[in-house]
Order: structure tokens, then sequence, then C-alpha cells
């Protein structure tokens, strides 16, 4: 299981006071030495977190994935800096956190569009989507190297068995149409392992519950606790 961490809230910390700390790069590079097979972050419109010195910041990670809105300015960014991945996302200035998964049917030749300029950069691309065949369908014709699937709702617990058998169907699917499958949105030590037993899916990208154990037990050992999870399970 390749396991990515997302950092934006070592950023969110940094950004309370506008200090130059907490180290983006230095959480990065911790991450990396405990564990961790790649590092996410979110450049947000608004800039709520990741900054856009950021990038060329942590242009030593070799495998960065770069969380974006389907926007024109979004696109260049990434293709400025090619990261290793980019995984396109929806986006609302009023929302804590992302709610949802991106519905490509709704702008579908635009997001085509941006995938192949992403593609041209050589860099590969992911949607964040709900798991939902019209959207896995809608993702594979869009031209998307792999879907990740969003499991806010699972993670909420209230429906969490039906939740995972719709996961554990549209990962199949996915797969069966030469999509690759990761998964991702508020999975934590606790429910992490029924989808990582999901034999379609390859990689997690795990952030806020990492972050939020950092703050009591280091973020090195909170990286590699969850590395270990799933390494064992």
């Amino acid at each position: 299981m390749h396991l990515g961490i997302n950092i934006d809230h070592i950023a969110t910390l940094r950004e309370a006071r506008k200090e130059p700390f907490p180290s983006i790069i230095k959480a990065a590079q911790t991450c990396l030495d405990n564990g961790a097979d790649s590092i996410t972050i979110h450049l947000r419109e608004d800039r709520r977190h990741i900054q856009d010195h950021d990038l060329p910041d942590l242009r030593f990670v070799q495998k960065l994935n770069l969380e974006i809105a389907s926007e024109d300015e979004m696109i260049d960014i990434a293709c400025k800096y090619k990261p290793w991945a980019a995984c396109i996302v929806p986006e609302k200035r009023q929302e804590i956190t992302t709610e949802g998964g991106l519905n490509i049917s709704d702008r579908f030749e635009k997001i085509r569009g941006h995938i192949d300029k992403l593609k041209d950069n050589g860099i590969l691309v992911s949607a964040f989507i709900e798991a939902d065949k019209t959207q896995i369908d809608a993702a594979k014709a869009a031209g998307a190297d792999a879907i990740e699937i969003h499991t806010g709702a699972y993670a909420r617990k209230d429906a969490q068995q039906r939740e995972l058998e719709r996961i554990q169907k549209a990962a199949h699917y996915a797969h069966s149409i030469g999509l690759k499958v990761h998964a991702g949105h508020g999975l934590d030590y606790e429910n992490v392992l029924q989808i990582a037993a999901i034999p379609q899916i390859t990689e997690l990208n795990i952030g806020f519950s990492i972050i939020a154990t950092a703050v009591f037990i280091g973020l090195g050992p909170a990286v590699k606790q969850m590395q270990t999870l799933l390494n064992n399970y």
C-alpha cells in the first residue's frame, strides 16, 4: 500500500501566525524519513494553508502530489512546477475541508482539457470523486490515470458498512476499466484498515489524523505508526 501524507495542516499552523515555522520542508522530510511514500499538498484558491512558494521549496520531494481545483490558474501553476502527480478536486471557498467528490460530468470538456494539459507536461493525473459509476466512467473518458475515492462519508461512521460496500464496488469497477484506484479523506488509525483491505486500492492519502496525532507523539512516530498499521494488517 502506497501511503501519501497530506501536510496541509502543518501550513495551517504556520499561517495562523504568519511565521516561517513550522517548516513545510522539515515536515515533508520527516514524513519521508519515517515511511511515507509520497507527500500531498492542496494549493487552494484562497491560499488558506499551502502557499505558492511551498511548491519550489518542495521540489526535493520526488513524489509530490498536488491537489488543485480544475481552474486555469491552478493548472498553469501545476504545469510550471511539474509535480509527480496532480489530483483534481472540487473546491468551495466557504468549506472547512473538501466536502465531496468532483462532478466531472457537469464540467466534462473543461476538466478533460485540464487533464490533457497536465498529462502533456508529464504529470500523472487523478480525479477525486465519489464511489459512483457515472463519475468513474467520466474520469476514464476525460483521460485520468487514476481516481481517488472520497472516503469522507465512510469515515463519519453513521452508515459505514453501506459506504464500505459502495467503495468496494467502485474500486472493483474502476480497476476493471483500467484506472488506478486511490482513496482518502477522513481516514484515521481506527477506520483505515477496512479501506486498505480492498485489493484494488493501491494508494491512500491521509493527513489530518496523522498531524493531529503528531501533536502528542511527534510527526515521525505518527507517520511510522500509520505505516506499521498498513504493513502489518
